[in-house]
């Protein structure tokens, strides 16, 4: 019998989490502070670090970078469509908001592109800081803004060193909750420090994908087919309205 989780495990658990925050958060929309409903976000805190730290291993184990790189584009192409169908955001950016405006498959995209750009023997160290500079303000206006990318970075050059890949992830999030204090909602901006439940975890990551090589295409058809699932009951249930910021 494995020990530890393998990453198909981690998946299934990030896929749980984040399938049971978006439910959440179009049934309930506008940040309410029910005991219960908060203490399903936190749960739902799960999800994003799980698919951050397997995108820097996607990034270590793949045999092709390029095709890695084209399918993470082409799903944050339709998974920007999906997101912002399922909480009511206008599909063309920044007509509301600069916050939530495409979804976390922008900024995996991103993380991905950033590592190889930062391990790049062909440019310069002041090029690769201007470039990863870019990176993060593309990745500004995403689900997880900036940190999602800069948590993957960390991830990915600190590979091995699990304290400090966990300490960097804790700061860059409270960096995300910070801004989501002030501008946002403050007791929503300290539920993003759930994050740190998942760190027992990835702590208990076997460095095995698992035996079902299909996980990776499942999750990525089942990102945007959730969400537009998500969009249909918002619609139900509240009409053609936007049910958090960004909409």
């Amino acid at each position: 019998m494995e020990k530890g989780l393998t990453g198909n495990k981690l998946k299934v658990i990030a896929i749980l989490s984040m399938t049971l925050d978006h439910v959440i958060s179009v049934l309930f929309p506008n940040y309410p502070t029910d005991w219960w409903i908060i203490l399903l976000h936190i749960l739902g805190r799960l999800a994003a670090p799980i698919f951050w730290y397997m995108v820097a291993e996607g990034y270590h184990y793949t045999h092709d970078l390029k095709k890695y790189l084209l399918r993470l584009f082409i799903f944050s192409v339709i998974g920007h469509f999906a997101y912002n169908f399922a909480f009511g955001i206008p599909f063309i950016p920044f007509k509301t908001s600069c916050f939530n405006q495409t979804s976390v498959i922008w900024p995996l995209f991103l993380g991905v592109l950033g590592l190889h750009i930062s391990n790049s023997e062909n440019l310069k160290q002041w090029q690769k800081i201007i470039l990863v500079f870019v990176l993060a303000a593309l990745a500004f206006p995403s689900d997880w803004s900036s940190p999602a990318f800069l948590v993957i970075l960390y991830f990915g050059a600190n590979r091995g060193n699990f304290k400090k890949q966990m300490l960097m992830m804790l700061l860059w999030i409270a960096v995300y909750a910070t801004v989501y204090v002030i501008f946002i909602n403050p007791i929503y901006g300290i539920i993003q420090m759930g994050v740190a439940l998942t760190i027992p975890l990835l702590k208990n990551y076997n460095g095995q994908r698992g035996s079902f090589k299909g996980m990776k295409y499942f999750f990525y058809w089942y990102y945007p087919a959730h969400l537009v699932i998500c969009g249909i009951i918002r619609i139900l249930v509240h009409g053609n309205i936007g049910v958090m910021i960004g909409g």
